[in-house]
């Protein structure tokens, strides 16, 4: 890594007057989440599934809550427990300093569902999640019940051997029926957005106001093969944004011009970036 690099992410930091985060799973990874880049990355954290030979697409699909209500609980409820129990790394915390103690406006775009900005701090307003929360549910049967957030005292109980979930499964206040994390998976038609959707309404006032100013896109761990963040950091850079820095270290190259490539992690590259110049 260029070390001329960091010194202009600096300046760029230094002196912008909003910033856009847009993280991606890397942004969790530093904090010690799993990666499910591959076969091999996701049958390691979850054997039972190796075993069945069923791949992240096949498990992440909202048909198995209705064919096998435990299963389906059983690797979302490991991945409740799992985001619920580990820490944010620090590079979270530095940007929520940016934020609060240097009073620079920042708005979150992330493709993670585990719910770790708010659990740093920011504000529900200030943060879109385009794949939805696994910190909220929704009804399996569409009964009418608006999208909750989960309480304090939920913890499911997982069997390690098999990854089947015990019982009681979560449900829905209102009817009953089984309730399902507000997560967009794959082939899924039932996903309920009016949550994501007025994030996504805020999300694009919020960009509106600061096109002006000088805004300063980060991108954070965010991959190819799921595009969402990238795509939309680089939209709004193309069309409103000042600086950009491009944080990954595997997918750090950026085609856009004038724009900065930290191929490094993104808690590393945070504690980089946010020291003086």
């Amino acid at each position: 890594m260029n070390e001329q690099s960091i010194i202009r992410a600096q300046k760029a930091w230094s002196e912008c007057e909003a910033i856009l985060i847009g993280a991606g799973a890397g942004m969790g990874v530093d904090s010690g989440l799993p990666d499910f880049r591959g076969d091999s990355g996701f049958w390691k954290a979850y054997p039972p599934l190796k075993k069945l030979g069923v791949q992240f697409e096949e498990i992440a699909d909202p048909h198995w809550f209705k064919k096998n209500p435990a299963l389906a609980w059983g690797f979302y409820g490991h991945r409740f427990n799992l985001y619920r129990k580990t820490k944010p790394h620090e590079g979270f915390n530095i940007l929520l300093e940016k934020n609060c103690e240097e009073k620079i406006p920042m708005f979150i775009f992330t493709s993670n569902v585990d719910g770790h900005f708010q659990k740093t701090g920011f504000q529900e307003n200030q943060i879109m999640e385009c794949h939805g929360s696994l910190m909220h549910f929704q009804c399996i049967e569409e009964c009418g019940q608006p999208i909750w957030p989960i309480g304090p005292d939920l913890h499911l109980q997982i069997n390690t051997d098999n990854l089947l979930a015990k019982e009681p499964l979560p449900n829905c206040p209102q009817c009953g029926s089984l309730a399902r994390p507000n997560i967009l998976m794959f082939s899924d038609f039932a996903w309920n957005s009016t949550r994501t959707y007025a994030q996504r309404q805020r999300f694009e006032i919020w960009i509106e106001k600061f096109k002006n100013k000088n805004l300063l896109i980060i991108e954070l761990g965010a991959g190819t093969n799921i595009p969402t963040v990238r795509l939309t950091c680089e939209e709004v850079y193309q069309s409103t944004g000042n600086q950009f820095i491009r944080v990954n270290p595997r997918e750090s190259k950026c085609e856009l011009q004038n724009t900065l490539s930290l191929p490094i992690g993104a808690k590393d590259a945070i504690k980089a970036i946010s020291r003086n110049p």
